[in-house]
């Protein structure tokens, strides 16, 4: 197998110690990017691109391409959508052409939720299916309400919320703050602890101190999972998820979630979690205020989720489903 993606990532997943052969790419957007991918799909049985930016590309490479399977034609291209892309305007037209083509040239698209796979058919895919991923569950025991951890974080005595994620618009931190400013007057006040790095920290962190809010920015951290066993509640209040990664973990640990009723999250919690309107503060603030006074409600979530998380596929599930359309295209 060969991995073609930009150099700094094969240090985060490692393409080469899994045993891939690694290609780097060039920056997003240098045209040289098309002329790699081209030359790394020459002899290819399939291509698959993962993400809208990396289909068209793939898409551009194996246009006039010939190979394949036993030398004949084009390889098939698959490609995966995790993900959505909110554009307004003029830029929103061009996004809705880039995937109009970008599926059109697709063999099979695959989406994480079925949200994406209609999507993608209303753009004119000729073969669409569903294809979750599961986020693989966290090695070794992980200790729910960890004492040290609620220590650290300043909530030794007081509930504990957590959210994690990009700090970027459209991930609902700024609906979050609307909602952190009612949580005041509790008693005791919770504590929201937000996990993550963006563009949006500077002003978030301008207005916590500004409105005197009880909440913390830690920034990114590599021990989330343990900070998450450790909460109350976890908080998912984004404009778009497929497959939440937050969502995925809040509820594999048995930590009641609330989160925002959009994407690929309601097909994905089921009825393991209080779900509220995008943008919706008073909602949001409301179903966190009633987990917080509802004991037997957390524990209910907490015993659903951990039912919900076991009906989701497989780490080894999700890889044999993929290699089965690799097969299926292949035997053509």
């Amino acid at each position: 197998m060969t991995v073609c993606a930009p150099a700094e990532l094969d240090r985060v997943y490692d393409y080469l110690g899994a045993g891939a052969h690694f290609v780097p790419l060039p920056r997003l957007g240098d045209p040289a990017t098309v002329t790699a991918l081209r030359n790394a799909c020459i002899g290819a049985d399939v291509v698959h691109a993962h993400g809208l930016p990396a289909s068209v590309r793939a898409a551009l490479a194996l246009s006039g391409r010939t190979g394949g399977p036993g030398g004949g034609g084009r390889a098939p291209l698959v490609t995966t959508w995790d993900s959505r892309v909110h554009v307004d305007g003029a830029g929103g037209g061009m996004l809705r052409l880039l995937e109009r083509r970008t599926v059109r040239a697709a063999t099979v698209v695959l989406g994480t939720s079925s949200e994406l796979v209609d999507r993608a058919r209303r753009r004119g895919a000729r073969d669409a299916r569903l294809a979750p991923v599961t986020v693989p569950a966290a090695r070794g025991p992980v200790c729910l309400h960890d004492g040290k951890a609620r220590a650290e974080l300043g909530a030794v005595d007081r509930p504990l919320l957590m959210a994690v994620g990009a700090l970027e618009r459209g991930r609902g931190y700024r609906t979050l703050l609307d909602a952190a400013r009612s949580w005041r007057e509790l008693d005791p006040q919770p504590l929201l602890v937000i996990a993550g790095e963006g563009r949006e920290r500077a002003a978030l962190q301008r207005r916590i101190a500004a409105e005197g809010l009880p909440v913390r920015l830690i920034g990114r951290r590599e021990d989330v999972a343990e900070l998450l066993a450790a909460a109350d509640v976890a908080v998912l209040p984004s404009r778009w998820e497929a497959r939440s990664l937050l969502a995925q973990e809040a509820l594999r640990l048995g930590v009641p979630l609330v989160a925002t009723a959009v994407g690929g999250v309601p097909e994905l919690v089921g009825d393991a979690a209080e779900l509220v309107p995008y943008g919706d503060a008073e909602a949001l603030a409301g179903a966190v205020r009633g987990l917080l006074e509802d004991v037997e409600r957390r524990m209910d979530l907490a015993a659903a989720g951990r039912v919900q998380a076991r009906s989701w596929p497989t780490e080894d599930e999700t890889v044999a489903h993929v290699l089965s359309v690799y097969d299926e295209l292949v035997g053509r």
